[in-house]
């Protein structure tokens, strides 16, 4: 007698079934992991470019083109100030500011005779999204030159000649609703034109 019966044609066709289930779990899961490694790199790769500008641009900080202080204001989601960014040796103003879940930048560049900073000369660009930064965590924080790297930030509204070290918080995560969990990534900027204890 050859071929198969009944039960056995149902067996093999629920063990072939299984495996088939089995295998396409398997790459949901790979899949999935490998997006959520892609977004780890996604958000580590912004965090780093971001914080590579504005570091270059808020060390390099100086009195604006009319002779006003570097920094013109200094909150926990906005910072503005004067810093010479395209090189042309006059300070734009450039402001860093955090609205929703996105970091933008505005400058404003001087114009005139004499020079002054218009709002109408004002481009803004989007830095970056997916920032989730909580009401613990500002976007950020100021340290005067007693800071030794452990302690408190100068507490809100911040005397702006006291600022001498600026840290900057983003939370990033791609999707709150997947993995993986939001990162905060953390950079300390020193006031290069602004120390006082050289």
């Amino acid at each position: 007698m050859k071929g198969m019966t009944l039960v056995e044609t149902l067996i093999t066709i629920s063990i072939f079934i299984t495996i088939m289930v089995a295998v396409g779990t398997f790459e949901a899961s790979v899949f999935s992991y490998q997006r959520s490694v892609s977004g780890s790199l996604e958000t580590s790769t912004n965090a780093q470019a971001i914080f590579k500008t504005i570091m270059k641009e808020i060390r390099a900080m100086s009195p604006s083109a009319t002779g006003t202080y570097p920094i013109v204001t200094a909150a926990t989601n906005t910072i503005s100030f004067f810093s010479d960014i395209n090189n042309d040796g006059s300070q734009e103003q450039v402001t860093y500011s955090l609205m929703g879940n996105t970091v933008y930048k505005a400058v404003i560049v001087p114009t005139g005779s004499p020079l002054s900073y218009s709002l109408a000369n004002q481009s803004t660009t989007s830095l970056v999204s997916n920032v989730r930064n909580s009401s613990s965590t500002p976007l950020l924080e100021y340290f005067d030159n007693t800071y030794n790297g452990s302690g408190s930030s100068l507490t809100q509204p911040v005397t702006l000649s006291a600022i001498s070290l600026i840290r900057m918080n983003l939370t990033l995560d791609v999707d709150p609703n997947k993995s993986p969990t939001p990162v905060t990534y953390s950079a300390n900027m020193s006031l290069r034109n602004l120390k006082t204890n050289l």
